[in-house]
């Protein structure tokens, strides 16, 4: 039996949402090729995505459909760095309608303050969502291990927005610390602001597209 584009894999040229299986960290990517079982994506999440996942790593496939989201399994069979960050993901299992309410990662840049035992880092956010963030700061004192908490205030435009988090990656560049930070204390109401902000972003970002 054939499979049918967007039902039982993403379509070529659309948009997905590839996760870690172990980890809260969400990656937005654009399907280049599916074929014979094997999807190959250009991520667009910045210059050091291409060392957020490795060859044999387990993700989830997620992407929108008339009738809602539909999500696939896969394993990392390829990471190719460079000028192009490409992956090139195996499919381990059928696609199914995702009954869960997703949490939808818009590329944001908002100024953001980390308070780690005492010590304060100012930075930008790279991305958002309801369940965390990737965010650069200028690096002061020893860099966090993963697992290490954190509180976070980020300025969302309508007011401060203040969470708890634990650092899940930490990834260096001279000065620059870049976290992957997974929310482990966020008000409800907080979650649906950062819905409606990034939803907002993601709208502007088709209509700049579009044009």
């Amino acid at each position: 039996m054939n499979s049918v584009p967007g039902v039982d894999q993403p379509a070529e040229q659309s948009e997905v949402d590839i996760r870690l299986a172990s980890a809260n960290v969400s990656v937005t990517a654009r399907v280049e090729v599916v074929h014979d079982g094997v999807i190959s994506v250009r991520p667009s999440a910045g210059d050091f995505v291409g060392s957020i996942v490795a060859a044999g790593d387990l993700v989830e496939v997620y992407w929108m459909t008339g009738d809602g989201h539909r999500a696939l399994p896969a394993e990392v069979l390829e990471v190719e760095n460079g000028s192009v960050v490409r992956w090139r993901l195996t499919i381990t299992g059928p696609a199914e309608h995702s009954q869960r309410r997703d949490a939808v990662r818009g590329r944001l840049v908002l100024p953001v303050v980390a308070e780690i035992a005492g010590i304060e880092l100012t930075g930008e956010t790279m991305d958002l969502s309801e369940g965390g963030t990737r965010a650069q700061f200028e690096g002061f004192g020893l860099a966090p291990e993963a697992g290490t908490a954190l509180s976070l205030t980020i300025a969302l435009g309508d007011g401060a927005l203040r969470a708890s988090g634990e650092v899940v990656r930490l990834q260096t560049r001279g000065t620059r610390w870049t976290l992957s930070i997974t929310f482990s204390s966020i008000e409800e109401k907080d979650q649906d602001r950062i819905r409606r902000r990034v939803f907002q972003a993601l709208r502007e970002e088709r209509a700049r597209l579009a044009e």
